[in-house]
């Protein structure tokens, strides 16, 4: 009888892989660690121990393990559960689900290592042009990866070019696997253990007598380890000292200095004591309390919180009981905008035992937070991350906090698993036995719903911190204002006047328009042509500050146009606004205030957010330009004014929930304006102030959007009412995928019958060249989800089995919000 291991492998296959492994490995290895697994005919993957058991497999024969990468799990058994429950869920494989879960350094990859064949000559007449360049680049490197040769050779595919090769006996190819996680280590010194009594230090100072710089050096590590009574680093005393570092390691060749090296943390907190969290008012107090009495019915508790009513402040008093208890906290955010500002205040209450886990942080510093969680440091005993960090190997959690619930950016898209944060912590929290907190100023439909289902604890706190009032909510209509020609740019007459009396005050003010760049539209007003990505259903957006055109799909870009590409004509305008022309036109009119711009284009880099966040929270910035990066939860206590340059486009969106969106993103970006004394205004620029969901706005109203709303999901039977899958299908050529998708919902609907939407293409029907078909499959409450799925999959195999749609690639979206 022999020793098995099932293995997930970070690849979208549905069943796990059995390899066969020796008693000594039997008897070490546990679930959860990495192994090093061979599979095909030369690939090596990392894999995570599943299972541990003595049957062989039935269909294949079990290959052996390459080698055991860990001493102990990386990942626990209550992972392993969530994973289960997110492949099952959300219908994709337990490979997906790891890749997406472990940070990249984990997942070690094989690289094709290419090396000359040393046991023969070759004749280099006979190799092509192509194939000479990669042999004589091996005569000056001993060997070559996959990737340099294709930097070599200038093309993607470099396989048959290599296989001709190794046909000729020119080269030999071996996998290896490397080890992506190095720890950071820090270079010490001291001074040499044989000049520790005084009489050998005297010495050695007289001898340095001539060599001044090297004196100076020795005398600053004195005073530095005189100062602060620990270990020197070698980059403290070359500033201190002003030495270059080549003294340095002269001093350490003689041996007068030793080196030595420290593993640290690549994020460290470097704050000073921590203060007390504030006294809550009465309205926080009652919050509070009423929290703490639903978990004691409920798992779940939604907070319907109003902007700035302080429900950051609850938060803290909840995480503070929570680790008392000894228990982790999870606190969930939907933007990383937001965690740049919030780290600074939990870290005030807190200290280092916060850490954060987000995409901006490099791959080995997400393995160290991932380390501290796992060993249940002191370091982490409160993660504050974006949806990824549920990922994390908690062992004692005892609270997550998922603020900003409303929003779509805990949805993740693509590639699989298509998780939503939210609804994933909920069923993380139940697995550890912990409770779940929702807060939002504007929740999302199906929470409140749920809410009033009695599925969850629902709190409310309507009162703002301080009992500031809440803005002035003021609708503009643009029609109007263009027939009566009170319009400059795009900014009515009222707008400018508010923003320059708001200025005058020594105010600041935020700006939102949704779309970013400087004009999505490029027309030439001769023909009507505008430009259109070559891989895109969408014409080109431009972007003034590089003078180009970008799609905002696939990443194409060009330079801007002299003249039309179609009749050559120079007469081009420039339709719609983005971020840019906003941006441009506020210099126009405020040219002596300072004027800053947050989208997706400014906050690339790893401290883009917290620059711009910093320059407006020190009052360097007067007007932010933005998208909706500016709604989420930021807290600036000096923005009076908040302008929403064009309420429209978000209205008219086609999607369900437009109109839920529209009214989530207006109250929170005005939820911005007036947080201290000063009551903020906001103006909302509109061609049709008579819109429902304009008026409930203006009044913050929510209850009535929420019934509104609700009416037509009832009608429409769209979620909270009904669950709903959406099934996307792409492919290259247009008519196969129009066929492949007639054939998928002609098999849906002889099982549904009915509830079955579609085939039919979206707004955007060509993405980076491939055509798309959606299929939508609404479930009522009384229909089994899970044998809906099951009845998908089935669908799903037998599409797949056919050789025409084999190459038609099927995603499948559980509850796309």
């Amino acid at each position: 009888m022999g020793n098995f291991i099932d293995v997930i492998i970070p690849i979208p296959l549905q069943k796990l892989f059995t390899y066969s492994i020796t008693e000594a490995e039997f008897d070490f290895l546990k679930v959860g660690m990495r192994v090093a697994v061979p599979f095909g005919k030369s690939k090596i993957y990392t894999g995570i121990v599943y299972a541990i058991h003595n049957t062989a497999p039935t269909a294949y024969e079990a290959k052996d393990i390459h080698q055991i990468l860990d001493d102990s799990p990386i990942v626990n058994n209550i992972q392993l559960e969530l994973w289960q429950w997110m492949a099952k869920y959300y219908m994709c494989t337990l490979g997906e689900v790891m890749r997406a879960a472990l940070p990249t350094a984990f997942i070690l990859e094989s690289e094709t290592i290419i090396t000359k064949n040393k046991l023969r000559l070759i004749d280099e007449s006979t190799l092509r042009d192509d194939e000479f360049l990669i042999y004589e680049a091996l005569h000056h490197q001993s060997s070559l990866k996959i990737h340099d040769i294709s930097n070599i050779l200038d093309k993607k595919n470099v396989l048959p070019i290599i296989k001709r090769l190794i046909d000729k006996e020119a080269i030999s190819v071996e996998e290896e696997v490397y080890e992506k996680y190095k720890p950071k280590l820090v270079r010490y010194v001291k001074l040499n253990s044989k000049y520790a009594s005084e009489s050998s230090l005297q010495n050695l100072l007289e001898d340095l007598n001539r060599a001044n710089k090297q004196k100076e050096v020795v005398l600053t590590l004195f005073s530095i380890s005189a100062k602060t009574k620990k270990p020197v680093k070698v980059s403290d005393l070359s500033n201190e000292s002003g030495a270059s570092s080549s003294i340095i390691k002269t001093l350490i060749d003689k041996g007068i200095l030793e080196e030595y090296f420290i593993q640290t943390d690549r994020v460290q907190y470097s704050g000073d004591e921590n203060e007390d969290s504030k006294n809550l008012n009465e309205y926080q107090v009652k919050a509070l309390s009423e929290i703490n009495a639903c978990f004691n019915e409920h798992q779940v508790t939604l907070l319907h919180g109003v902007t700035s009513s302080g429900k950051t402040e609850i938060y803290v008093k909840l995480i503070e009981d929570v680790l008392d208890s000894g228990k982790q906290v999870l606190y969930l955010l939907p933007e990383i905008a937001l965690t740049t500002q919030l780290v600074t205040r939990l870290q005030n209450y807190f200290g280092e035992q916060v850490a954060i886990f987000h995409s901006k942080y490099s791959s080995f510093e997400r393995v160290e937070v991932w380390n501290n969680v796992l060993e249940n440091s002191a370091k982490a005993q409160i993660v504050l991350g974006a949806r990824s960090s549920i990922f994390l190997p908690f062992n004692n959690l005892g609270l997550i906090i998922v603020d900003e619930e409303h929003e779509q950016s805990f949805k993740q898209f693509d590639p699989a698993p298509r998780y939503h944060a939210r609804d994933t912590a909920v069923v993380l929290a139940n697995l550890h036995k912990a409770k779940t907190l929702l807060g939002s100023a504007t929740p999302s439909l199906e929470s409140y719903f749920n809410a009033k289902q009695n599925k969850y604890g629902f709190v409310e706190l309507m009162q703002r911190f301080n009992d500031v009032l809440m803005p002035d909510v003021e609708l503009i209509d643009i029609k109007d204002k263009l027939k009566r020609k009170r319009m400059q740019g795009h900014f009515s007459d009222r707008l400018i006047e508010e923003m320059t009396e708001t200025l005058r005050e020594g105010h600041q003010i935020i700006l939102f328009q949704n779309r970013r760049g400087f004009s999505p539209i490029v027309e030439c007003n001769t023909c009507g042509h505008s430009p259109q990505c070559p891989n895109c259903d969408v014409s080109l957006t431009y972007h003034q500050y590089r003078n180009q055109l970008r799609c905002h799909y696939c990443g194409y870009n060009m330079a801007m146009l002299q003249d039309c590409m179609a009749c050559g004509s120079q007469d081009l305008d420039n339709k719609g606004f983005g971020t840019e022309q906003i941006e441009e036109e506020v210099k126009i009119l405020f040219p002596d205030y300072n004027v800053g711009r947050m989208d997706l284009d400014t906050t690339r880099g790893k401290y883009g957010y917290e620059k711009i966040i910093t320059a407006l929270e020190q009052q360097e910035i007067d007007i932010l330009v933005g998208t909706q990066m500016l709604t989420k939860g930021l807290d600036f206590r000096n923005v009076k004014l908040v302008g929403i340059m064009n309420a429209d486009n978000m209205l008219n969106f086609p999607d369900f929930r437009a109109h839920e969106r529209s009214f989530q993103l207006m109250v929170q970006v005005s939820g911005r304006a007036g947080r201290t004394e000063e009551r903020g205004k906001v103006l909302i620029q509109t061609y049709n102030p008579h819109h429902n969901i304009l008026q409930q706005v203006s009044t913050n109203n929510y209850i009535d959007m929420f019934k509104e709303q609700m009416n037509d999901r009832y009608n429409y039977k769209y979620p909270p009412v009904f669950k709903q899958i959406k099934i996307t299908l792409k492919h290259k050529d247009y008519n196969r995928v129009e066929t492949a998708s007639i054939w998928y919902a002609k098999s849906l609907k002889q099982v549904f019958e009915t509830n079955v939407l579609g085939p039919e293409s979206p707004p955007i029907a060509r993405i980076r060249n491939q055509f798309h078909k959606n299929i939508l499959v609404k479930i009522p409450k009384e229909q089994s989800l899970s044998k809906t799925k099951e009845a998908i999959i089935k669908i799903n195999n037998s599409f797949q089995s056919i050789k025409d749609f084999r190459s038609v690639k099927v995603i499948l979206n559980v509850d796309n919000f």
